[in-house]
């Protein structure tokens, strides 16, 4: 299969034109990349959220 890229086509168009056909493919920040800043709380399960809400007031957290 031939090569039919034009070479003076910039990357940016050539990747929005690509992005267009195929879609977005590949994210431009990964997930490790991302600041989580959201609390702990947030993030934690609902099955995590449940067993703490059952820890009797005696046994401290």
């Amino acid at each position: 299969m031939a090569d039919t890229r034009d070479p003076d086509e910039p990357e940016w168009k050539r990747k929005r034109r690509l992005a267009a056909i195929f879609g977005d493919v590949e994210p431009s920040v990964t997930s490790d990349e991302k600041d989580d800043a959201r609390p702990e709380a947030a993030r934690e399960s609902a099955s995590e959220k449940w067993l703490k809400e059952q820890v009797p007031p005696h046994h401290g957290q």
